[in-house]
């Protein structure tokens, strides 16, 4: 899987996938605290794990940054609440 990325200007965190595709969480930022708005995996890479790890390394760069979150997205959430290794920056 490739390296995620963020995309400040529009506001996501972009995994590259196989063949030129991306998988993306989008965001709204309000001071240090965001809203993680919803969660996208092409349709025929869903099931396969990506969106699993998506959300995580999304995770693991909101602690590098510094940011706290609450997680609008269903997917999002159940992912948070799955593991409490998350619960200090998801809320």
């Amino acid at each position: 899987m490739g390296e995620l990325k963020h995309d400040t200007e529009n506001q996501r965190y972009i995994l590259k996938i196989e063949n030129e595709k991306e998988a993306y969480v989008r965001y709204s930022l309000n001071e240090k605290k965001m809203r993680l708005t919803y969660s996208f995996v092409p349709n025929e890479l869903r099931g396969s794990g990506i969106g699993k790890e998506l959300v995580e390394k999304t995770f693991e760069m909101l602690i590098e940054e510094g940011f706290e979150a609450t997680a609008i997205c269903s997917y999002i959430r159940i992912v948070a609440e799955r593991n409490p290794k998350w619960s200090s920056i998801i809320n």
